[in-house]
């Protein structure tokens, strides 16, 4: 007889009808990309490359993509599939490291409440866009506009977009201790962002993979328009040289390779939790290999495709103002919110470039927003299924309300402040610890993928034993201490106070602390000598092991018969699913 799913949310067929899978491969390569293409690559890689000599530094980028960026993420996507559950449940291949699982649904939740805000501004750009001429074109657009408060930071020589950015958007106050009200244009478009993100969720995959058909794709047709558009204005030649290299100088050879290692490692999103729980969606067999090489390369492309548009504007701007090219160029927020708005404000037609470009930014932060928030919603389902199994829709929206309240302190005045401490402390140097620790128990896990894609050879895998176990650890380990040299951060030229920093250090800790005392509490409730407990949490746990029980063939069913002579455990198992127990 053909079991019914359980589940609203998982369709007759399904080849796991306990949890649900990708309706198409498309929807998953889809959601891969739209999570690993990030605001990132539009405002930050750019930068990098104009700062670091431009298309020399892609030498150093794609090296660490292949020797790194590549290999992490066939080995999250791998894992993931493998065992087909979050990435807390995914540790019982190593129950000493379940903490690291933690760690990064907590990164990931921590993020996700900026990140929604980052969503918010672009919605506000984009709907200010809709008047003509744009308001950040001139001061006489809005100099007229009384705000009720008079706290709000101003810069005498600040061009027409820094201020509209300061005292329109954001109403900046003078630092993360003076917040100020709310500000309400912004608090509504974090209700609007949370809102379309919570209705895209509503059945889990099933809903956001339709989603991303449009979400995923839109940004390439917007990109390409201003790469056309941006090689035919004067000046953009200059850009474009100033982007690929003219000015190339690689003498800062320790400053460049690490800039490259970090921008590969924050843009494929490793560490975060994410690529291990799209991938859990997908069919046992599937080839995510192959995958990993579809989504990484195209990553990286996008990233330089993006910069030849960006680069194309902002020479013309250049032109515009009789400036010389780097004296125009930024990064993050100043390139997305000041520099090219300023720049799309001087061409024709000037509104319809600028809402392109911001919807762009929106759809682009919706996708990575998904995934984010599916980590939280998989970890929660996974731990307690017959809770939270038919109220997957009342879980996404709780989740989604929840952060839209966490996130009101990051749209006050003092917003800004928040956002950047918490994207320094915690979505910085944290996440190379998560991916340094995530590198255990390779021999083993070999073979677990060799159930899903077949017999491998030899040297098929010292290839990427090589990665795994040696190139990947010591580039991390080099990273994380070159990061002991660390400076406080700030926004602009606004320091931080001494309890704002000691806040993101507490943010940081929180998220690490996790590793430890889940550690502890293991070997505690551990029976046996300390080295036998040692011994026994280094290894799989009995519930590592595929989801479905045809898919365990021998190398498990043998464990589990195993198991089974235990008396004290035949009552719990369950041979079509595994334990839902974190600890």
């Amino acid at each position: 007889p053909v079991l019914k799913p359980s589940d609203p949310h998982v369709n007759d067929g399904d080849e796991n009808i306990e949890r649900g899978n990708w309706a198409s491969k498309r929807e998953y390569i889809l959601s891969t990309i739209g999570y690993a293409v990030g605001l990132g690559n539009i405002w930050r890689f750019p930068y990098l490359a104009y700062k670091n000599g431009g298309g020399a530094f892609l030498i150093p980028y794609f090296v660490m993509l292949v020797v790194t960026g590549i290999p992490l993420f066939f080995m999250e996507s791998a894992f993931g599939q493998f065992c087909s559950q979050g990435p807390i449940n995914i540790w019982r291949a190593v129950p000493i490291l379940q903490g690291v699982g933690v760690a990064m649904v907590m990164v990931t939740l921590i993020v996700s409440i900026y990140y929604n805000v980052i969503i918010a501004y672009s919605l506000y750009y984009m709907f200010a866009s809709f008047q003509s001429p744009l308001p950040w074109s001139s001061c006489l657009s809005w100099e007229n506009t009384t705000f009720s408060s008079s706290n709000m930071t101003t810069v005498p020589g600040q061009s027409p977009s820094e201020q509209y950015w300061d005292c329109v958007a954001l109403q900046r106050s003078s630092g993360l201790g003076e917040t100020g009200r709310v500000v309400w244009h912004l608090a509504l478009c974090l209700l609007l962002s949370s809102t379309l993100v919570a209705a895209a969720l509503i059945r889990g995959i099933k809903s956001s993979g339709k989603v991303v058909y449009f979400t995923a794709t839109f940004p390439y047709v917007v990109i390409v328009i201003l790469l056309v558009r941006g090689v035919t204005l004067e000046g953009a030649r200059d850009g474009i040289e100033f982007y690929i290299g003219s000015q190339s100088n690689l003498t800062k050879l320790t400053d460049v390779w690490k800039d490259a290692a970090t921008q590969t490692f924050y843009s494929l999103s490793i560490g975060w939790g994410g690529v291990m729980t799209l991938a859990s969606y997908n069919n046992f067999h599937n080839n995510v290999f192959k995958d990993s090489f579809v989504v990484t390369l195209t990553n990286a492309g996008t990233s330089v495709l993006a910069g030849f548009a960006i680069f194309s504007i902002l020479g013309h701007m250049a032109q515009i103002y009789k400036m010389p090219v780097e004296e125009v160029v930024k990064e993050g927020f100043g390139l997305a919110f000041i520099a090219y708005p300023d720049a799309l404000s001087k061409l024709p037609i000037s509104p319809l470039w600028s809402i392109l470009f911001f919807f762009m930014l929106f759809t682009v932060g919706l996708d990575s927003q998904f995934a984010g928030i599916e980590v939280i919603t998989t970890c929660l389902l996974d731990a307690f299924p017959k809770t939270f199994k038919t109220k997957r829709a009342l879980l996404t929206i709780t989740t989604c309300a929840i952060l839209y309240f966490l996130g009101l302190p990051c749209v006050t005045q003092a917003g800004i402040y928040w956002v950047t401490l918490i994207d320094q402390y915690v979505a910085s140097w944290v996440l190379l610890i998560l991916a340094l620790l995530e590198i255990i128990g390779g021999n083993r896990f070999i073979k677990d993928i060799e159930m899903m894609l077949g017999n491998k050879s030899f040297t098929f895998w010292l290839w990427w034993r090589a990665c795994w176990f040696f190139i990947s650890p010591c580039i991390i380990v080099i990273l994380v201490w070159s990061l002991m040299a660390f400076t406080p951060p700030s926004y602009g030229t606004v320091p931080f106070p001494a309890w704002g920093l000691a806040l993101g250090w507490c943010m940081a800790v929180l998220v690490l602390l996790w590793i430890p005392a889940i550690a502890v509490y293991k070997l505690t409730r551990g029976k046996g000598s300390p080295w036998k407990r040692l011994k026994s949490l280094c290894s799989p746990s009995e519930e590592w092991h595929p989801y479905l029980d045809v898919h365990r063939g021998e190398r498990y069913s043998e464990e589990r018969c195993r198991h089974k002579k235990s008396p004290k455990r035949r009552p719990e198992v369950n041979v079509t699913v595994i334990s839902s127990s974190w600890l």
